[in-house]
């Protein structure tokens, strides 16, 4: 349920490989009404069951494609897989058996269990994928009472608790105590999947830090050096990016992860147009025991209050990251912001922000290993440019919350919406050519598709060839009325993977 992040995975070279593949994508979270019962109605409390909680306990799908005179469809394959909250995962990195990840289930810390509310993504040069844990907080049941500074701390800094979805009620996993009060550092990760391998166990990367991740988009920098751009979801918080240790394939040939060996930044944007990454690295700094640091587990851990300490800039939601690589050019979205506590800058320059807005930037000799850069506003999101709310977008082609994010290999920004619509209008798909501006020297933006009624449009990938597109349509219906996709003869309102091609079978977009 509530399709999000996905990446296509090629079986073959050449064309064959356009036709044939691993379609592996996140599920955000589930709609618990739809789920169990069919219909708008909440099953009450007390009837939920254990065989609910696996139901809604959703991660990742590996799903191998084909396409057939034309058609797309589901292949039954081996490869067939769920990935959930209960599916035996390993961590690596400085985090991999930490005082802070042991539970009495697990005191070695070592065997974490599962990755849920899976939103956005990323993929390897070495053909793996990365889905990113975002909103974990909420499906927690905090007793309260009891904790120490330390985890009174963490769970303040990562809004730990609420039981959304009343796992807590028959999974002793998601009740936490001050006994037993680490299982939900054990979340908030990048895992590293092998979608090849269906026996091959999920990796939690450590190195990348503890966030509501939003996506992990990966460049290969000069030297081969694997760099990773991510989001924290949340209003005022954060951008990071993660450089490995050396070149990818030498680390890989000498049995080391790129993503474990390296070094994690958080950006600081100053107001002139200039900006620079701050390393998370014990011991520097503010990044001392004396300030609650007593290792580098520790700081990245506690990522969201090391980043804090390090004086890094609160942002307006970061969400999904991607690079030209023709350019080198790395974009951000920033969804919106209208909380009372919003940090204004230059960089987020509304405030409110109701709208979002898209920032990026240059690194330095265009080095992504380089700690300085130069940003800009690429777009403001808004009603347009005569509506006086601030917004650069062309009024014909206004839209706001700006969220999903993939530059093409042609260059092609794709735009995914999820939030506040001008005119009340449905989420929706925009492209946007950045090397080409309109009259106002604004980057054309044109308008690919609309939604459904009530949903959000997120998660997309073409094949290798660019020809077939996959793009996610998640919870329709969710606001508003809707039977979507209502094809089959029935009415409950589904997420669903949508499949365009074009009419002459030429690239998208162009």
């Amino acid at each position: 349920m509530h399709h999000d992040g996905m990446h296509f995975f090629a079986l073959a070279g050449g064309p064959k490989g356009s036709r044939r593949g691993l379609l592996v994508l996140n599920h955000e979270y589930t709609d618990e009404r739809y789920l169990h019962t069919g219909t708008a109605t909440m099953p009450p409390l007390a009837s939920w069951t254990l065989e609910m909680v696996r139901k809604s306990q959703n991660g990742v799908s590996v799903v191998e494609v084909a396409r057939d005179d034309g058609v797309w469809h589901v292949v039954r394959s081996r490869r067939n897989r769920r990935i959930t909250a209960t599916t035996s995962m390993s961590v690596s990195g400085p985090g991999a058996g930490h005082r802070l990840l042991r539970t009495a289930a697990d005191p070695r810390g070592a065997t974490p269990l599962g990755t849920f509310n899976n939103c956005a993504h990323g993929y390897t040069p070495w053909d793996t994928y990365l889905t990113c844990e975002e909103n974990f907080h909420g499906y927690f049941r905090l007793v309260a009472g009891g904790y120490d500074t330390e985890h009174a701390a963490l769970n303040a800094a990562y809004g730990i608790g609420g039981d959304r979805n009343n796992w807590g009620a028959n999974d002793p996993r998601f009740v936490v105590t001050a006994a037993d009060p680490n299982e939900p550092n054990r979340h908030g990760w990048v895992v590293e999947i092998d979608p090849f391998d269906p026996d091959a166990t999920p990796v939690k990367r450590t190195a990348l830090g503890r966030t509501k991740h939003e996506g992990a988009f990966v460049h290969v920098s000069r030297g081969g050096r694997a760099v990773v751009y991510m989001g924290d979801d949340e209003v005022n918080q954060y951008v990071y990016k993660f450089v490995s240790a050396g070149n990818w394939k030498s680390l890989r040939a000498r049995g080391q992860s790129p993503l474990d060996a390296g070094t994690l930044y958080v950006a600081r944007f100053h107001g002139d147009g200039s900006g620079e990454w701050m390393p998370f690295v014990h011991g520097s700094g503010p990044l001392t025991e004396a300030n609650g640091f007593a290792d580098q587990g520790d700081v990245l851990v506690k990522t969201r209050l090391a980043a804090k300490a390090l004086g890094a800039t609160p942002m307006d939601r970061p969400e999904w990251t991607s690079v030209d690589a023709n350019t080198g050019m790395v974009y951000l979205t920033l969804t919106n912001n209208t909380s009372s506590a919003k940090v204004e800058h230059p960089a987020n320059p509304r405030k409110p922000n109701r709208w979002g807005h898209i920032v990026r930037w240059t690194e330095d000799a265009n080095d992504h290993t380089s700690t300085a850069f130069s940003w800009d506003l690429f777009l403001l999101a808004g009603q347009g440019r005569g509506s006086g709310d601030g917004s650069t977008v062309q009024d014909d082609d206004r839209f706001g919350s700006p969220d999903g994010l993939w530059v093409d290999p042609d260059g092609r920004v794709w735009i995914q919406t999820d939030g506040t619509q001008p005119d009340g209008a449905n989420d929706q798909m925009l492209a946007a050519n950045p090397y080409v501006d309109d009259a106002a020297g604004v980057p054309e933006i044109r308008r690919f598709f609309t939604g459904v009624r009530g949903c959000e449009v997120t998660g997309v990938v073409t094949t290798p060839d660019q020809r077939t597109m996959f793009v996610n349509i998640q919870h329709p219906g969710e606001s508003v009325p809707s039977t979507w996709p209502h094809d089959d003869g029935f009415t409950t309102p589904r997420p669903a993977t949508v499949v365009i091609t074009k009419d002459d079978g030429g690239v998208i977009g162009a």
